[in-house]
């Protein structure tokens, strides 16, 4: 599963950049014809993440209750994001995905429950998880990319 964690490192390396190449007002602003903005879609991500690979592991997740509340699936922006809640994001970019690299490492994942995706792909698996999460993860880099050129 370590190629799975690279390529969601390469794609979260790409998202890091646009977010370090935008002033806050640029990460908050959302441009006419779309529902969420840069750091909206970069936070759903790490929590998408989570989610997936934890949560339907039955274990606990890096991300607050809170932070699920505001960016999982069927949310949208709302309000203005505060540098303090970017950075934490930045942070958690690449320490979900060190901590995912310890817990393969260490064999936590044994259970996992079966979850329908909205596309109508059946996860069956961690594994499953990864690679859906690399999907999500590249739609939303795409939405990134447009965003960024809508700015």
């Amino acid at each position: 599963m370590q190629h799975l964690l690279e390529i969601t490192r390469t794609n979260r390396r790409l998202l890091e950049k646009i977010l370090n190449a935008h002033t806050l007002e640029q990460l908050n602003t959302v441009p006419e014809g779309f529902k969420n903005n840069l750091i909206w879609n970069v936070a759903h991500v790490v929590v998408t993440q989570q989610l997936l690979v934890y949560k339907l592991s039955g274990l606990p997740m890096m991300v607050s209750d809170e932070m699920v509340a505001k960016y999982r699936k069927g949310t949208q922006a709302e309000g203005i994001v505060s540098q303090e809640e970017v950075d934490k994001v930045k942070s958690l970019l690449f320490a979900t995905l060190d901590q995912t690299e310890k817990d393969i490492e260490a064999g936590v994942f044994k259970s996992f429950q079966e979850y329908p995706t909205s596309t109508g792909f059946v996860l069956k698996s961690v594994e499953d998880a990864m690679n859906f999460n690399n999907f999500h993860e590249g739609i939303h880099l795409g939405y990134v990319l447009a965003l960024k050129k809508a700015l």
